[in-house]
């Protein structure tokens, strides 16, 4: 009889586990600690949706807001057959010290509901996400809580959100949300967004390592939106780009892949194996190329320590969250590589979202090189304090992001009085 496969960590234990060790090393006050481990609120609705063939299903949707010591909640919104309520969680405490790290003025949050949108039509999507939204209307608000797309959904579900929470202020407010088509408040840039943040910590972390990425090669897990802005994005600093991946596999050539040719192809076939002049290879391959610089940005829990002692890029920036285990970074740390961790690394989305609020705030409306010149400046700086954090505390990536985060939320906590 074969053995079952160990049950994944639940996400929210792994999360205040983190909390706790690095809030050990900086003697954090334990009453701050008890407070982060819990979410501040904690919504859980059911909604009934009138399903194409007649009959009504009821869905199951949260909304978790984790801390607003530093300002309204802010998190995405997802839809997901396996979403479970500490998944939410976690990732809402993410948001919190994804915020911080970049010291935007907000708190963490987090959404989603319990679908698989891929066996749903366009107007049953569209009936549950408007029900959805009618829950969320006392929740969530410009000054409050402001969610934005995440896994499965996009602009157009922002737009339905949107839409039902003006219809019951009696006014439009674009504020209340985030990720919206250019049409109804969206920000320019936004597309990229993730992809360029990375690419700046990159180029930033590549200075103070002597690499030049002009003569860089790049590996790219996932071939998504994030995955493929990032290839390009890359590409244009000079850097080849070496091999990519999506779910059916690999491709790798040393001589350097065209990443819009690349795309083009996968468009055509669905995936990136079969691009010609290319070999294949599996993810794992991919994780292990001898290249200067890595981006995992497909799935959580890719680099393990199982395998980080082959992973031999000196750059490894997360596109995807949670792609390298605890056991993963301090191999991958005692090996001397630098991990760009996710809360820093894939923050570019959750800042142009900021820069979309305070648009729609002010009523107004910036050009593409605005939001990316304030986008490089927040960047820039955010790269800055968690390498010197490193640096000077002698810890890893992910930990010094970390100790900025808390620090900074722990002295909002103790100038409230919260």
């Amino acid at each position: 009889m074969s053995k079952a496969a160990p049950a994944p960590p639940n996400p929210y234990d792994t999360a205040i586990l983190k909390l706790e060790i690095v809030a050990q090393k900086m003697k954090l006050d334990p009453d701050i600690v008890e407070l982060l481990k819990h979410p501040q609120h904690t919504l859980e609705v059911a909604i009934p949706v009138r399903m194409d063939n007649g009959h009504v299903r009821v869905f199951q949707g949260f909304r978790v807001q984790h801390n607003d010591a530093l300002g309204p909640y802010k998190g995405g919104i997802r839809y997901h057959p396996d979403l479970t309520l500490d998944e939410v969680r976690a990732l809402a405490f993410w948001m919190t010290m994804k915020c911080a790290v970049l010291g935007l003025p907000y708190g963490g949050g987090k959404g989603g509901v319990i679908c698989n949108p891929k066996e749903m039509s366009v107007g049953e999507i569209e009936r549950m996400t408007r029900r959805f939204a009618k829950e969320l209307v006392g929740f969530i608000g410009p000054l409050r809580d402001i969610p934005a797309p995440d896994v499965y959904t996009s602009g157009r579900e922002m737009a339905w959100i949107f839409d039902e929470f003006s219809k019951a202020s009696g006014h439009a407010v674009p504020a209340v949300i985030t990720g919206k088509p250019i049409s109804i408040g969206g920000s320019l840039g936004r597309t990229e967004a993730t992809s360029r943040g990375l690419t700046i910590t990159v180029r930033e972390a590549a200075k103070r390592l002597n690499l030049d990425l002009k003569k860089a090669t790049c590996a790219v897990q996932g071939y998504g939106n994030v995955g493929y802005y990032s290839a390009l994005l890359q590409s244009q600093l000079g850097t080849k780009i070496v091999a990519v991946s999506d779910s059916q596999g690999g491709i790798h050539n040393p001589a350097g892949l065209d990443p819009v040719k690349v795309m083009k192809h996968k468009e055509k076939t669905e995936t990136v194996v079969g691009y010609p002049g290319s070999k294949k290879i599996s993810n794992n391959e991919l994780l292990e190329l001898d290249v200067d610089i890595l981006i995992p940005a497909a799935l959580e829990n890719q680099i393990l320590g199982t395998n980080a002692a082959r992973v031999k890029a000196r750059i490894v920036a997360e596109g995807a969250n949670g792609p390298t285990t605890p056991e993963a970074d301090e191999v991958l740390y005692k090996n001397g590589k630098l991990v760009i961790p996710d809360i820093l690394a894939n923050a570019g989305g959750v800042t142009v979202s900021y820069f979309e609020w305070l648009q729609n705030l002010r009523r107004e409306s910036w050009t593409e090189a605005e939001v990316n010149q304030r986008l490089e400046e927040k960047m820039v700086a955010a790269l800055k304090d968690v390498y010197d954090t490193h640096l000077r505390e002698k810890v890893h990536m992910r930990t010094a992001a970390y100790i900025v985060a808390l620090s900074r939320i722990a002295e909002a906590i103790k100038v409230r009085g919260m």
